[in-house]
């Protein structure tokens, strides 16, 4: 290839394709993973590099975040099978690699690997590159232009296939290139659930596209259209044109093409050989150095708690080893259904220090589910599985012969997601104590952004396929069973095998927990942890349903009045939830703003983003958000919490997940109350709805107060900062005059607003746009706000600084208490992934040690609770904030007990401030 040579890689259609080509021949690595598709993506990687020669290169992903596409049409790829576990273990590796050659990556949250090939082909085109888009997907075909090629891999004996303009045209019947977009639209695409015009297929659009020319040509000559095809139009023309804009591929994402950056160079030895190693590509690592006996049995990565963990041990490659599985293992697994057996069964665990269980139940809601047995494990491949009956009087008795050994607090308890469990066991007058070891919560702590399920953790470190949960019960659906009403035969190998499986793995992490110093962070902080959680789960929340019922029919009437001043000012009335009618209305026949910036597909942009920037000076804008805020109130909040209410308890239960957010901080589910509004009155108005049990009980919230901003000053040390926080200043005012030169007593509202932006910002890495978006000021202004900001504050600026080149050595940033984040691309060559993950290290440390200091105070405010024995309950952890159900004879000594151990949960030289209100609800609370 000539020098100005662009490859482009599609990366997930490159990694489906050989994931499914490899899927026949399972190739295994002697730990079990399952490489085939890392392999064939590798493979075909430096088959391209090897044969075609670019002089650039890079590979574009997905990411999980919805894209613009999803906003716009919700059925976009609905249809979609989940994604096979073999591929999301593939990814992280191929990244791996990727990084070790020095290829870029690129991603963007919002947008497809298709949008941002797209907008890189067409910048580099303009800069004199010849480029080849790599991938399967004929989508791409849209994009050919002179000097851009669709570039098909071989395939099943076939050669690569390369397409320019002539070869576009005679495949898809087509007089120019666009028509591409045009033939996708109308015969859709079942893959991505693009409905297209139904019954349309590709030699009906050619012939109809030779006499119109566009779909939308086409749809607005549907009176001239004949017989079954006008029928067709007359019915799905308008799906046609909105299929057109889904397979419309960006071409003007926010990325750049930096030509310097996607340049091929060598291979970077040191970060490529461990991975190679670690997958056993003896033969790869041959081809790429030219080396014999580069992968040594039994060598491991330097950094155990990267992705891969483990030793290879194998000097060969180990492709065909097969998976083990239940028939090829052979365990040991006892139904244990009479009361002999369980008798002996009890004695035995009760002579181990620790042993393994789960259960098994009808269901997923604590409250609601009934226990179908439990199994137990105490050394590899034995397991027990007692089974409970139809009656739950029986059942209690039954499972009630294990109440001492479950709640002795000196055998510790193994389990995955132990939290449920424990729930599951309270319904049974059983209280789980002990030491635990949650194989779920120990792989999270290993590595935040890899899934944390047994079944993945069991072939990727085990090589062992599991019954899996659908083969024992059916596919999701409603003619799916519950599992007690499958034979206990089939349910014991499948319980037996989830507590063997859940034991041996633990034998794994326990090891890589020990060698990367987490054992504190997880035995002290998030095992303890989720006690705590089962109880405020448990106990749930009580919801006024006749608040909410009154709010849903205010919001109702709210909803229409705005809608009705809506259609006023823009003068006729237009469906609100379409974005393309309302940038018609906005800025065709109100003219709003010259030159409305509009999306790929030509309609007007119309999102929050936009609207907020008119809302000052166009009344029609604010009254938009004005509506669009209380239809989603209504819908997401008011009207979806009553749903939840338990039929057991009549209160609702969230699920508070200790294993999402890489940052350490919790997350919640059903309801997620982490995202209950708070920035405007009528959102704040739902923790209305939030109420005590009775009327003995008050709501009472406690909220640190600045806990990342005071975090930041005692990391940095910042004289100025630490004095505002220890004299109790306020610490917005006193950055404002700092900043802005005056004397604090003189500092003006708008300047604490700016300086509190700061303040939060620095943080999360905020540029000098960002900041002049968020304050409406030009961006200079925001730069030398920033400038000044670090001038007056340098401590703040040498830290960050310091944190993100300690970052550039280890790989990863720590918190407080020793959690990890790792920073992959912290090195990388591309600005966008490596700012991605500068800003990343700056703001993990201090996100994630304020998720250490909050947890670490509810752990101790648990404990004084229970060892107190008080009537309050803690109820919800949002951020920053617990919330309790305060028996009101308690308010004094709950308040000052909880503000106490949250000051000293885990002191800095900052003090920590918290706010405490109490109320009828949680507004009057908080």
């Amino acid at each position: 290839m000539a020098k100005n040579t662009l490859f482009l890689l599609d990366a997930m259609a490159l990694i489906y394709r050989a994931h499914f080509a490899m899927s026949k021949i399972p190739r295994l690595t002697t730990n079990g993973i399952n490489t085939g598709a890392i392999l064939g993506f590798t493979n075909s990687l430096l088959e391209v590099i090897t044969k075609e020669k670019p002089s650039h290169i890079a590979v574009a992903f997905d990411t999980s975040a919805p894209t613009f596409r999803h906003i716009d049409f919700e059925e976009y790829k609905a249809t979609r099978q989940s994604q096979p576990e073999e591929i999301s273990i593939a990814i992280p590796y191929i990244k791996r690699i990727l990084e070790g050659m020095n290829i870029p990556i690129l991603e963007l949250d919002g947008f497809e690997a298709d949008d941002l090939i797209g907008t890189i082909a067409k910048k580099a085109e303009k800069e004199g590159f010849t480029v080849y888009m790599m991938t399967p997907d004929k989508d791409f075909a849209q994009l050919v232009d002179e000097k851009i090629f669709l570039f098909k891999p071989a395939r099943m004996g076939n050669g690569v296939e390369v397409l320019g303009i002539p070869e576009v045209l005679e495949k898809f019947d087509i007089q120019n290139v666009d028509q591409v977009r045009d033939i996708l639209g109308l015969k859709g695409d079942s893959v991505d659930n693009i409905p297209g015009v139904k019954g349309i297929g590709e030699k009906t659009a050619s012939a109809l596209l030779k006499e119109y020319g566009t779909v939308e040509n086409i749809v607005a000559n549907t009176e001239n259209l004949k017989g079954a095809v006008k029928t067709k139009f007359e019915e799905n023309g308008q799906m046609g044109i909105k299929s057109k804009e889904l397979a419309t591929i960006k071409i003007d994402c926010p990325i750049e093409f930096d030509a310097d950056a996607f340049e091929y160079g060598e291979p970077n030895k040191e970060l490529l050989m461990p991975v190679l190693q670690e997958l056993e590509f003896k033969t790869i690592a041959r081809r790429m150095f030219q080396e014999d006996n580069l992968i040594k049995s039994g060598s491991k990565p330097k950094d155990t708690a990267q992705l891969g963990l483990f030793d290879t041990g194998a000097e060969e490659d180990s492709f065909e080893q097969p998976k083990k599985s239940l028939s090829t293992e052979n365990p040991t697994y006892t139904l244990v259904d009479r009361p002999e057996q369980r008798e002996k069964l009890i004695r035995r665990l009760s002579t181990v220090s620790e042993f393994c269980f789960d259960t098994e139940t009808t269901g997923l809601e604590t409250r609601e589910a009934d226990l179908v047995g439990i199994a137990f494990s105490v050394e590899s491949k034995e397991a027990f599985y007692v089974p409970m009956t139809n009656d739950q009087t029986i059942n209690k008795a039954i499972i009630g012969e294990f109440k001492a050994l479950l709640e002795n607090p000196n055998i510790r308890k193994i389990g995955q997601n132990l939290k449920y469990d424990v729930q599951i066991l309270k319904n049974y007058d059983i209280h789980v104590a002990g030491e635990l070891f949650d194989t779920m919560l120990a792989h999270f702590l290993l590595d935040s952004e890899a899934a944390n399920s047994m079944d993945m953790m069991a072939d990727k470190y085990l090589g062992y396929k599991t019954i899996s949960f659908e083969s024992l019960v059916g596919p999701k659906g409603k003619n799916q069973k519950t599992i007690d009403q499958i034979p206990v035969d089939k349910v014991k190998d499948y319980a037996c095998e989830d507590a063997d499986i859940t034991f041996q793995l633990k034998e794994k992490l326990q090891t890589w927990i020990k060698e990367n110093k987490l054992e504190k962070l997880l035995h002290e902080v998030e095992e303890p942890l989720s006690y705590v959680l089962a109880d405020m789960e448990y106990e749930g929340v009580q919801i006024d349903t006749k608040a909410l019922s009154e709010m849903s029919v205010e919001l109702d009437h709210e909803s229409r009045r705005v809608q009705d001043d809506i259609f006023r000012l823009a003068g006729v009335e237009f469906n609100i939830a379409s974005p393309k009618q309302m940038g018609e209305i906005l800025f065709e026949q109100m003219k709003l703003i010259d030159n409305p910036k509009k999306t790929k597909t030509g309609q007007y942009a119309t999102g929050e983003e936009i609207l907020s920037k008119l809302a000052d000076e166009h009344e029609i804008a604010a009254k938009i958000l004005e509506f669009r805020e209380y239809q989603k109130l209504k819908s997401t909040y008011v009207d979806a919490i009553p749903q939840l209410i338990s039929p057991v308890s009549g209160r609702v239960h969230t699920d508070f997940r200790q294993t999402v957010a890489a940052t350490g901080r919790l997350s919640s589910n059903n309801p997620n109350l982490q995202n209950i509004p708070i920035r405007t009155a009528k959102g704040r108005e739902i923790r209305k709805a939030f109420i005590p049990k009775n009327d003995d009980y008050l709501i009472m919230s406690a909220d640190y107060s600045q806990i990342e901003l005071r975090i930041m000053a005692a990391f940095s040390r910042d004289e100025s900062m630490m004095q505002a926080f220890k004299n109790g200043r306020d610490i917005h005012a006193t950055t404002a005059a700092k900043v802005f030169g005056v004397d604090v007593d003189n500092v003006e509202p708008n300047m604490r607003r700016k300086a509190k932006e700061v303040n939060f910002g620095i943080i999360y890495g905020i540029s000098a746009f960002g900041l002049s978006q968020n304050l409406n000021i030009p961006r200079g202004e925001a730069q030398e706000i920033i400038d000044a900001y670090f001038k007056e504050f340098p401590n703040v600026k040498k830290y960050m600084d310091d944190v993100v080149e300690k970052a550039r050595k280890d790989g990863f940033v720590e918190t407080i208490l020793g959690r990890r984040r790792y920073l992959r691309n912290i090195n990388s060559r591309n600005f966008t992934m490596r700012g991605f993950d500068e800003r990343n290290a700056v703001n993990a440390p201090i996100q994630g040690s304020a998720a250490d200091i909050i947890k670490v105070a509810m752990i101790n405010i648990h404990k004084w609770m229970k060892e107190e024995k008080v009537k309050s309950k803690m109820l919800i952890q949002v951020h920053d904030e617990l919330v309790f159900e305060l028996y009101k004879s308690e308010e004094e000594l709950m308040t000052q007990k909880v503000t106490e151990l949250m000051k000293n949960a885990l002191p800095l030289e900052v003090p920590m401030e918290v706010g405490l209100g109490v109320g009828k609800n949680w507004l009057e609370a908080h």
